[in-house]
């Protein structure tokens, strides 16, 4: 299949501030706002939210993506910063920081029969690629332990999320249990 007609630059913009909007509205009203609410704080007809997003299930969606996207960008940002350590770090906490809202969003799409992780395919390949070079970076700084491969710091990663999410920790109690799994991450011999 083509990709699609790259979109207009002002489309793109409107894209781009409708999906702000939308995270913005869904997060303080909750996920059954409207899309009269999102078009209106994104200052566009609601007609714009429809051209680009033909139903609020894929608004979800488009939501999810995006999220993914820009940690992986903020992840390849991130691959020239002067403390490795700090950068991955830095990154895992706010992935867990994220998951709960991310996850609000991804439990509706299911419930809407979205096959989440198909959705998602590509922008969570670009971000496990991109965490991985934070996290070979960060072992080559000597702030990671040379074992802990890709596979298994997402793995733990997974399971810091979804606990958050699930048993709805507060801010002080994921700092808590980060503190405890960054310990055992860290390289016994930094270089």
């Amino acid at each position: 299949m083509a990709d699609p007609k790259p979109l207009r630059a002002d489309a793109r913009r409107n894209r781009a501030r409708v999906l702000d909007s939308a995270e913005a509205v869904f997060a303080a009203a909750g996920l059954s706002a409207s899309m009269e609410e999102v078009a209106r704080h994104a200052g566009v007809g609601v007609g714009t939210i429809y051209r680009h997003f033909p139903t609020k299930e894929a608004l979800f969606e488009a939501i999810v993506v995006s999220r993914y996207e820009r940690l992986a960008e903020e992840a390849d940002a991130l691959a020239s910063a002067a403390d490795a350590g700090a950068a991955f770090f830095g990154l895992f906490t706010r992935m867990v920081e994220e998951a709960a809202t991310k996850k609000a969003f991804a439990d509706t799409l299911v419930r809407a029969g979205v096959d989440v992780k198909a959705a998602t395919s590509a922008s969570g390949r670009k971000l496990v690629q991109a965490f991985g070079g934070l996290l070979t970076r960060a072992q080559g700084a000597g702030a990671v332990r040379d074992d802990a491969g890709i596979t298994e710091v997402m793995a733990i990663l997974a399971g810091m999320t979804l606990a958050a999410e699930r048993a709805g920790w507060d801010r002080d109690l994921r700092e808590r249990a980060l503190g405890i799994v960054f310990d055992g991450l860290r390289s016994a011999r930094p270089r």
